[in-house]
């Protein structure tokens, strides 16, 4: 029975981690429901976070590559790889907002962190999903301007409260600047990454210092494996909803969550 609640756990880290519907806002609320260590594992919360990363990883291995190759041959000389070159930097100033206030709050942030400030944000994402509905913008990656990227960057920063969904936020964002629904989605998750990778960071020295649990390991590994298999396919779904217009649908869940939950813990 362990070993399946890990791998549940696995699961709804997975389905919730691309998905505009908060999944630091459900970790929250999943604590409070179940009373359970399980939910308090810093351990076990970045092997999973580790397993969503690796399947998003996988999902855009072929674009880092282009970006990173590109952005090393334009210093070569090689022009014709500006485009890579200025969106790999747009990228770099599209984190910096969540980046500073990250480090500097993060303290604060986490003390305020409540499951019913998790409710009415997952208010606010669902109105903020709601409103681009019936956006259709027309601008691709090379049409990305610094001001876009600021804007958008500005929009990650305000996930970083507990129940503002980052990739909901920074998919209104996109939508809002009129990039198209592929290009919303590639910028969307390539802000994942330097974030991703210093929260990991960040977390990987909190773990060492408190040890690991070897005896979990099994129980961890299944619920990595999880949580790739899991990310992989809801960040598909994901993709196909956006594309087709149905990026709306997440905020009627978000609103049904949010009222449950203001109702609940009243």
């Amino acid at each position: 029975m362990n070993i399946i609640k890990y791998i549940i756990l696995g699961i709804i880290q997975g389905i919730t981690e691309p998905l505009p519907i908060s999944s630091s806002g459900h970790l929250l609320i999943f604590r409070e429901l179940f009373n359970t260590n399980m939910f308090n594992d810093l351990n076990f919360e970045v092997i999973v976070n580790f397993g969503s990363f690796l399947a998003i990883l996988l999902i855009f291995w072929k674009d880092i590559i282009k970006l990173i190759t590109g952005f090393f041959k334009y210093l070569t000389g090689k022009k014709e790889f500006k485009k890579e070159w200025i969106y790999s930097w747009l990228i770099v100033l599209g984190s910096i907002p969540v980046g500073i206030v990250g480090f500097l709050f993060k303290d604060n942030i986490e003390s305020i962190a409540s499951v019913k400030v998790v409710g009415y944000a997952l208010i606010v994402t669902a109105i903020a999903l709601f409103l681009v509905k019936n956006t259709n913008g027309k601008k691709e990656d090379k049409d990305l301007t610094v001001k876009d990227a600021i804007i958008i960057g500005l929009f990650q920063m305000c996930a970083l409260l507990p129940g503002l969904s980052r990739s909901g936020m920074v998919l209104v964002g996109c939508l809002l600047c009129k990039l198209s629904k592929e290009s919303s989605l590639k910028y969307t998750f390539m802000l994942y990454f330097p974030v991703s990778l210093a929260s990991f960071g960040l977390s990987t020295i909190d773990v060492i210092k408190q040890g690991i649990d070897t005896s979990l390991l099994i129980n961890y590994s299944l619920g990595l494996v999880a949580a790739f298999i899991a990310t992989y396919y809801s960040y598909k779904w994901l993709s196909s909803l956006v594309k087709n217009g149905k990026l709306w649908k997440f905020s009627i869940y978000c609103l049904c969550v949010a009222i449950f939950v203001l109702i609940y813990f009243r």
